[in-house]
């Protein structure tokens, strides 16, 4: 396809090491999320949405930082509930992406929700007889 650039070489090996290593969620049972602070009136959808992010995965990695810009978040959501604007909502959604709201935005970050563990060898498909094969064809 033309504009799309070379071809890529193959067997191309990466040979920058990451940096740092991924992040592994735990459950949020044990995070002590702080309350929800100076704001008396706040509608029941704007409580949930902060209830969602005290039970994410993400809460169990949170520091004092990420819990302050969900706290100064709040009044936003608020207001997109109250009155939805695209603005509000491209904050909103811009504050969140940092914190890992997505999937995407928690695979950029490297952050890995607690599952079963896979194994990550391919499983090989059973290997047939060539013995029995010709058998089955000389019949």
């Amino acid at each position: 396809m033309a504009g799309m650039g070379p071809a890529p070489k193959e067997n191309k090996v990466r040979r920058n090491a990451d940096s740092f290593d991924s992040i592994t969620l735990t459950e949020p049972g044990d995070v002590k999320a702080p309350k929800l602070r100076g704001y008396t009136t706040l509608s029941a959808a704007t409580r949930a949405w902060w209830d969602t992010w005290c039970s994410s995965p993400q809460a169990s990695v949170f520091t004092p930082t990420d819990w302050q810009r969900l706290q100064m978040l709040a009044p936003l959501v608020e207001q997109y509930f109250a009155e939805p604007k695209t603005g509000l909502l491209a904050e909103i959604r811009l504050n969140e992406e940092r914190l890992g709201a997505t999937v995407a935005d928690r695979m950029r970050l490297r952050m890995r929700l607690p599952g079963p563990q896979t194994d990550t060898k391919p499983k090989l498909a059973p290997v047939a007889s060539l013995d029995a094969r010709r058998k089955s064809l000389e019949d």
